[in-house]
């Protein structure tokens, strides 16, 4: 029990403080927390329109453009990342297909902004 007890003790400590610390942030926060937001603040952002419209109301496909083009290029670092690391080990079999799926992201991206995609009017 002892012997268990000494393997777990730096995790139950850890645990601890990571539970007191995330105590003591949130206290300050709402301790030190600005209560009188200026309208600015609590104004529509991002999407331009108020969040308590009609949720039917038309808007612009490009927001939905600009998204799905943020997630192709989102996932494409999420692959490089461990790409690069096992980097060594792949081989030439590894770094050429790479090479091919930035080529085709390249090519889509060339695509996309030589049809005006990328431009906000």
């Amino acid at each position: 029990m002892e012997d268990l007890m000494q393997d777990y003790a730096p995790i139950l400590i850890f645990l601890g403080l990571a539970v007191a610390l995330g105590l003591i942030l949130i206290g300050a926060a709402a301790v030190l927390a600005v209560r009188n937001p200026d309208p600015e603040k609590v104004s529509a952002y991002e999407c331009g329109f108020n969040a308590f419209d009609d949720a039917r109301m038309k808007f612009d496909v490009r927001f939905y453009l600009v998204s799905i083009l943020f997630i192709i290029f989102d996932l494409e670092i999420a692959f490089l990342f461990p790409w690069a690391v096992a980097f060594k080990d792949i081989g030439h079999v590894g770094f050429w297909s790479m090479m091919v799926f930035l080529g085709v992201l390249t090519v889509g991206f060339a695509y996309e902004w030589k049809k005006g995609a990328l431009e906000w009017e």
